[in-house]
């Protein structure tokens, strides 16, 4: 079970008790609660000079890890995974990575997301390539350097870290760099191509959660368009998922992999109603929307939760975002639906940049590119965005952010 080194000690007291370990692994910089034995870096480093164990292979659904989900649909769950799960991620090492034994991988995250452990040292060590990861505390404007300096291959972060690198640092000539690696939420249009432009190398989305990783993904013998997350990863089974089953081609829905797919889930630790939740069927639901077309590209329509309603239709809040993100001036934003009063509701969109923008100026760009129903009906600066322990944007904690004090727009 991994756990971020930033946890408080109160919060590490809530996972020991939901998970009851036999042994903690600790480094004494690490804030800890008292409980199970502790193995510290000392007694750990010295069990290298034993001789290799014996390899257990058993029975390949049997626990072999657990992770925990960010937390930004609600209270952190322990997502239980099986051993086959490490040989299911092999789906990806073409049909997203292009990963080969000679490549040097840099994934700017840190270990207790599975798209580090995963992406980032799992599968390089599986493939006998080389795992960088960036030292606690690294500046985001460093990246670029460690990218240059160690000649890295390929780079995989969150779309906002690779925003972050390119409005901080001059990004350094990147030679070895093959092209970049995103996941953890979907990568705006305009950002993709500013990173193309700054590194002459191209980004390669994935789609997936910690309940299964990634399964529909953009790759180099694989290209999709950038306004798609992709395609399910050959041996996926994908469904795009109505109220009645399969949704006809072109319509939005609820994106769901097969209950049988090995790198899903065994469940939620001590959970089983929740788990039960989340099956229909033969599928698994994923809580995001999107809608699938004739050539199996998949197009990403947002959390099932963050969707919002203008006068009756239910509108993406990314679909806001991507209109308005080509604004100048605007350097990252978030929409939401947020209640003024009783059965009154509007699209707010809340965004950064230097300083405040003009609302006609907003306004306008917005009614070229987006319906009069999607339209936001005001506009709210913020010196940042609210997000999570990985850079993750938490559209849900955006009303939170209205200034009570404004006038309601008619």
């Amino acid at each position: 079970v991994l756990t971020s080194a930033a946890l408080t000690e109160a919060e590490v007291t809530r996972i020991i008790d939901d998970i009851a370990p036999r042994l903690i692994l600790r480094d004494p910089a690490v804030p800890s609660a008292s409980g199970p034995p502790e193995m510290g870096l000392h007694a750990l480093r010295s069990l290298r000079d034993l001789p290799p164990a014996d390899i257990d292979m058993g029975d390949p659904n049997r626990l072999g890890y657990i992770v925990y989900t960010s937390g930004t649909s609600g209270k952190p769950r322990a997502v239980a995974h099986a051993h086959r799960a490490i040989w299911a991620r092999r789906m990806m090492f073409d049909a997203w990575y292009g990963l080969g034994p000679d490549d040097v991988l840099l994934h700017a995250g840190a270990f207790n997301w599975t798209y580090t452990l995963g992406t980032g040292l799992m599968d390089p060590w599986t493939v006998g390539a080389t795992a960088l990861i960036p030292a606690a505390g690294t500046p985001v404007a460093q990246i670029g350097g460690l990218l240059a300096d160690h000649n890295a291959t390929l780079f995989a972060a969150a779309p906002g870290v690779y925003r972050q690198m390119l409005a901080r640092s001059t990004l350094p000539p990147l030679p070895r760099l093959r092209h970049g690696l995103s996941a953890g939420e979907k990568m705006p249009p305009a950002l993709h191509a500013a990173w193309t432009a700054a590194t002459d190398t191209a980004v390669y989305e994935a789609f997936g959660m910690s309940e299964c990783s990634t399964f529909i993904s953009s790759s180099p013998t694989m290209p999709a368009p950038r306004d798609t997350m992709g395609r399910p990863q050959p041996g996926r089974r994908v469904a795009i998922l109505g109220p009645d089953g399969p949704a006809p081609i072109g319509d939005t829905g609820v994106i769901a992999i097969s209950r049988d797919d090995p790198g899903l889930m065994l469940g939620y630790l001590n959970a089983q109603a929740e788990t039960d939740a989340r099956f229909r069927g033969d599928w698994f639901l994923t809580g995001d929307l999107g809608s699938m077309a004739a050539d199996s590209t998949v197009t990403y329509a947002g959390r099932n939760d963050d969707m919002m309603n203008a006068g009756g239709f239910r509108v993406s809040p990314v679909e806001v975002e991507q209109a308005l993100l080509s604004m100048p001036g605007l350097t990252a934003c978030g929409a939401a639906e947020v209640t003024l009063a009783p059965g009154k509701s509007i699209i707010v969109l809340f965004y950064t940049g230097p300083e405040p923008l003009d609302d006609g100026a907003l306004s306008a760009h917005a009614a070229t590119r987006l319906a009069r129903y999607k339209q936001p009906r005001a506009y709210v600066h913020l010196p940042t965005l609210p997000t999570g322990p990985t850079g993750k944007l938490i559209r849900r904690h955006l009303p939170r952010h209205w200034p009570n004090e404004r006038s309601i727009p008619q």
